[in-house]
This record gives structure tokens, sequence and C-alpha cells, in this order.
């Protein structure tokens, strides 16, 4: 076909027809396509990236931000091939780190699959001190413990800024954990206490692990100690139901559904574990996340999350009694704080016969291994005392 034109006469002529349009090339339209998919794909990839960044600065728990959570690069490291190897994860050397408590926790509640050690394991006893400041029966102590180096731990947890002065021979030198601000009577004596058993649970060589305070003291000597704990089939927590305004009066009725008060246990706080049980409630948000919320003075949540919890979930596993003795014969609520002038062999003796209880499968008269409270100036009595009384 020719295309219409007009002539000089006006009259219409056909001309040849414009060649028709070149059909698209396939090749181009497809690498068209490509690009522009890549280039939304970048895109969207680059947006991604930079919100995954942003919500994890921002979220200062973000366990991915703490390059050094399970090999903590120590400011005593001398240098990264060194955290690395596998003594400075199972027996770290020094106990400062920067983990908050959740990365703490987490890290501690790791239980190797493996029940076979790949290093000789002898197992230690953990003694955790919950102290305001000094321990003025320190030399007490270091007698008891002298001479069982490999057998023990010691952790120290203090006001935030407190310093021990101690030599560098002391047993409790350097042994002083990251630590928060403790109110007697609140949540925050709970978190001190796994915050004990976690870094404690750092060392895979610690078995058994003991709360204590400034206050206590030793009543049988280091080798006597030590084989109770280690031989014990069960964990000494002390957990009771009592029907009184101070027991069952404190529960919050908010906790149910998750605990119901006929699960409600009130005990000591000052408590011994297994690693096993020590690992567990480590572990444990949910329960304590609820005393946090429910259990405010006059609910005192050191007499009854350990107890409680225990009681619910591990209750065959507890010998449902402290191995501390403590005096509350005088009523209020602090027990009685014996000083100098109380000191003989005779109330160290009083207190290791005190009553009857169970161990493992029998009967014994051996069921306070610890005692509180004795102030200061009952050192140096008790120092006196420690050949004839805490040598057995």
């Amino acid at each position: 076909m020719k295309p219409a034109s007009r002539n000089k006469a006006g009259k219409m002529e056909v001309g040849p027809c414009p060649p028709p349009p070149p059909p698209p090339r396939k090749d181009s339209s497809r690498g068209l396509l490509k690009t522009v998919s890549a280039v939304i794909i970048f895109a969207v990839a680059a947006v991604v990236s930079l919100w995954t960044v942003a919500r994890s600065s921002s979220h200062h728990h973000h366990l991915g931000s703490r390059p050094g959570l399970l090999f903590p690069m120590s400011i005593h490291t001398a240098n990264c091939e060194s955290s690395l190897r596998l003594e400075g994860f199972v027996r770290p050397s020094h106990l400062l780190h920067e983990m908050s408590d959740e990365e703490l926790f987490w890290r501690a509640s790791m239980v190797p699959k493996v029940e076979e050690y790949p290093f000789r394991r002898v197992p230690k006893v953990a003694f955790m001190f919950l102290t305001r400041g000094p321990l003025p029966l320190s030399p007490l102590w270091e007698e008891f413990l002298k001479g069982h180096e490999d057998l023990y731990s010691i952790y120290v947890h203090t006001i935030p800024g407190y310093n021990l002065n101690v030599s560098q021979s002391s047993a409790f030198y350097g042994r002083q954990i990251p630590n928060k601000v403790v109110r007697w009577g609140s949540i925050s004596m709970v978190d001190a206490e796994k915050r004990l058993l976690a870094n404690a649970l750092l060392d895979f060589s610690n078995e058994r692990f003991v709360l204590l305070s400034e206050s206590c003291i030793p009543v049988y000597g280091f080798p006597t100690v030590y084989k109770y704990l280690i031989r014990s089939a069960h964990s000494f927590v002390q957990s009771f139901d009592e029907n009184s305004p101070l027991g069952r009066g404190r529960y919050n009725h908010r906790m149910a559904p998750d605990i119901v008060l006929s699960q409600w246990r009130k005990g000591s706080e000052w408590l011994e574990l297994s690693r096993s049980l020590a690992v567990e409630v480590v572990a444990d948000f949910k329960y304590h996340f609820l005393f946090r919320k429910y259990c405010q003075p006059p609910c005192y949540a050191d007499e009854h999350y350990f107890p409680t919890y225990f009681n619910m979930f591990h209750g065959a596993l507890i010998a449902n009694r402290s191995i501390t003795w403590v005096d509350w014969s005088r009523g209020g609520p602090h027990p009685a704080t014996y000083g100098y002038q109380n000191i003989t062999k005779d109330l160290i003796q009083s207190i290791r016969e005190s009553k009857i209880c169970k161990y493992n499968s029998g009967a014994t008269t051996m069921c306070f291994l610890f005692a509180r409270k004795f102030a200061s100036d009952a050192l140096e009595l008790l120092l006196n005392l420690t050949s004839a009384v805490m040598s057995s």
C-alpha cells in the first residue's frame, strides 16, 4: 500500500507506505526487567539491613550486640587467643565482666549435653557472700579455708563502688563480682542472690553453692562441710506453708493462675543448692518477673521466691530445711546478734547439736553447718575456738 496524497490537480494519489515500526527486542526487555528487579531487591535489602542495625543498637540487652558474651574479653586478658582457650571458658580466672543480668543469666544457664568433662574436674563448693560492705569475720573464714584451695571458690556481692580491703594473699582478693544496689526487703535481694549464683555457675567446677552474709560463721571444719555438701542427695532450701498474715497473708492473687495460694511458700533466704538446681533457678524469668511485679513490702521476695519456686517444681530435690542456724527467739524483724560477751565453746556446741534432722536416707544431729548473726567484736574469741571446735 502507498499512502494517499494530492497532486497538483487536487486528485488523490497513492504513494509507498512507510515501513512498520520494528518489533520490541526480547533481549532488551528482559535485561531491563532484570536491572529494575535487582535495584528493587537491593533497595529492600538495604532498608531491612539498616532497620536491623538500628534496632540492635537501640536495644541494649540484645545478646548479639555483645561479642564477648561467650568468651568475654576481660581487661585482664593479654590477647584474644587466650580468651578462646577451654580453660578460660570453663574456669574464668577473673570475675569482672560487662554482661548485663539478662546476658549473665543466659550464659550461666548453659548445660553441656556431653556428660564427660574434657578436663579433670574436681567438684568445688562456691561460698557466696551477700554483704553491704566489709567482711569483718573474713580472718575466721581464712582459717576455715586454709589448705583447701582446690576445693572451694569465693564470690562477694557488695554495694556498688565498694572495694574489699584485703591482702593479695587473701582468699577474698579479687573475688568481687559486678554488683548493683540492693535494698532490704525488695526484689533486688533476689536479683543479687541470682547474680551470685550465675557468676559462680560460670566456673564449671563449682558443684555446690552456699549463700552467706558478712555475719555468718562456719561451725565445723572445712573437710566436714565439704563432704556433707558434696555427698548430699538434696539441696538445702527451707520451704513451708504458713497460714498467717506473715505467710499466706503476703500472697497476691494477681499471681494466679501461674502461682496459686496453695503453692505459696515461705522460708529462709540462706540456702544451699546443687549445680543442677542453681541452673534451673538462674534460668527462670517467668516467676521471677511475677515476684518483681506483685511481691512488694510487706511481701518480702527473698523470703518467698526461692521457697515457692522450688516447692512448685523441684520439691523432691530439696531437704526442706536450711543449714544456716539463726536465733529468732527474741522476736522482731531481725534475728539475734551474738557479740563478744556471748561467744563460748558451749554456744558453738549447742548450735551443732540443736536438733535432729534427716540427711539423705537417715537421721542425724548434724543439721547446721553455718550460723548467724555474729558481730565483728566476736572475731577474736571465735578465732580462739577454731582449733577446739572448727577443726572437726
